[in-house]
């Protein structure tokens, strides 16, 4: 299972990379609204995404590992805030959770920073969670 998991890893992280996913100048662009194309990707992914979800739902499909938990997120002040904080992060960077491998794997290796401030900001919210509003 590891090395179907792997392979599935790879494939995504070569169309990260053909796409130009990983490009932090298609990221600076995408945030100055002067090109559509990650706008464009981005709203394929929810399109396919969506769909998915349809299919699940219909086949009342379940996964290998764990129960699949299909409702929603409750939305309040703290989703807001990490969203805001989230987005701040990857216009700085040019790279959201999963470009970030992507980027190391084809040699951008300032990419560990952001990996590095990822996990680090990931351990201070797991430290202040029981502390935050819920």
């Amino acid at each position: 299972m590891k090395l179907l998991y792997t392979l599935f890893g790879i494939a995504f992280g070569i169309i990260l990379t053909k796409s130009e996913v990983i490009s932090w100048f298609r990221v600076h662009d995408m945030f100055l609204f002067e090109e559509a194309h990650l706008y464009l990707i981005i709203g394929s992914a929810i399109i396919t995404g969506v769909i998915s979800i349809i299919i699940l739902k219909k086949l009342c499909a379940a996964s290998l590992i764990n129960d699949l938990n299909l409702k929603g997120k409750d939305e309040h002040k703290g989703t807001i805030i990490g969203g805001i904080l989230f987005g701040i992060g990857w216009a700085i960077t040019g790279a959201c959770p999963a470009p970030i491998f992507a980027q190391i794997g084809a040699g951008e290796y300032a990419a560990f920073v952001t990996l590095f401030g990822a996990i680090a900001g990931t351990a201070i919210y797991y430290s202040i969670k029981s502390k935050l509003p819920h």
